[in-house]
């Protein structure tokens, strides 16, 4: 009888790595010419990234420089959520930007039903806020993957813990 092969698909953000790329982020503000007096900040709390501009359009140039440093840094673009921009005080407007961390119900569902309807001979079990993926062939699995990542999905997929 042949053993099984698994995989696990996941969600995750690389904390680390944001962190570092709002640090480069910071340092350009800082030198850049149409940031000179303006009070343009990033904050990192845990999960939520907060910018912080004098108008809109500021707010624009400080998103697409963070996006810029994830990008350089490999972290998908896709896990980032941004909220309304709002009014705050002293005259600016803030952004509040999630970082998406997990699968959540809805997408995990998703993306069980595109490996069912793969008709690959595969089993998807939805464990938490990742998806086990089990076959007896690791050509089947492969497949899997590579389905998953041909798919047009909204949040960022990693495939990890590999066994066969």
């Amino acid at each position: 009888m042949a053993k099984e092969a698994s995989f696990d698909i996941v969600s995750k953000v690389d904390l680390q790595e944001v962190s570092n790329a709002v640090q480069q982020a910071r340092r350009e503000i800082e030198t850049r010419f149409d940031f000179k007096g303006s009070k343009s900040e990033i904050r990192l709390e845990g999960d939520k990234l907060t910018l912080i501009s004098d108008d809109e359009y500021k707010l624009e140039q400080l998103m697409d420089v963070l996006k810029t440093k994830l990008v350089k840094r490999n972290v998908s673009l896709k896990a980032l959520r941004p909220g309304k921009v709002e009014p705050a005080s002293g005259g600016t407007v803030r952004q509040v930007v999630e970082l998406v961390n997990g699968l959540d119900a809805d997408h995990a569902k998703q993306i069980t039903k595109l490996i069912k309807d793969s008709k690959i001979k595969v089993q998807a079990q939805i464990q938490g806020d990742q998806i086990r993926v089990s076959g007896k062939s690791r050509d089947d699995l492969q497949a899997v993957i590579q389905m998953l990542r041909n798919a047009d999905l909204d949040v960022p997929l990693q495939f990890t813990n590999y066994r066969s």
